[in-house]
């Protein structure tokens, strides 16, 4: 069984010409647990694997993009920012070359 479905060429909700589309080959057994979530929220079969898909590109991405901490890693990356540690003479040698490299 095939479902297709229609992207917007936004990510946003904004209106916007629909002009993408995505295709994936699902049993029917995947099309009918789609199809009963869908009614029980009164949406389309579309409108529903289009949120349920865009809701789960968001959150994969805001994971990957997150970065957590610990406590003691906070207070290292802070202390770090604040009292940053004198340049090594490996990375004064590499701000002379590329000084020189780009006529500064």
């Amino acid at each position: 069984m095939t479902v297709s479905v229609v992207k917007s060429s936004k990510v946003n909700s904004e209106r916007s010409t629909k002009a993408e589309r995505l295709e994936a080959r699902i049993t029917k057994e995947q099309k009918e647990l789609f199809q009963r979530a869908a009614d029980i929220q009164g949406r389309t079969l579309t409108d529903f694997v289009i949120s349920s898909v865009l809701n789960a590109a968001k959150q994969i991405i805001h994971e990957h993009e997150m970065m957590s901490l610990s406590k003691e890693d906070q207070e290292v990356f802070v202390s770090a920012l604040l009292n940053p540690p004198e340049p090594s003479t490996k990375l004064q040698a590499a701000a002379q070359r590329y000084k020189r490299n780009i006529g500064v």
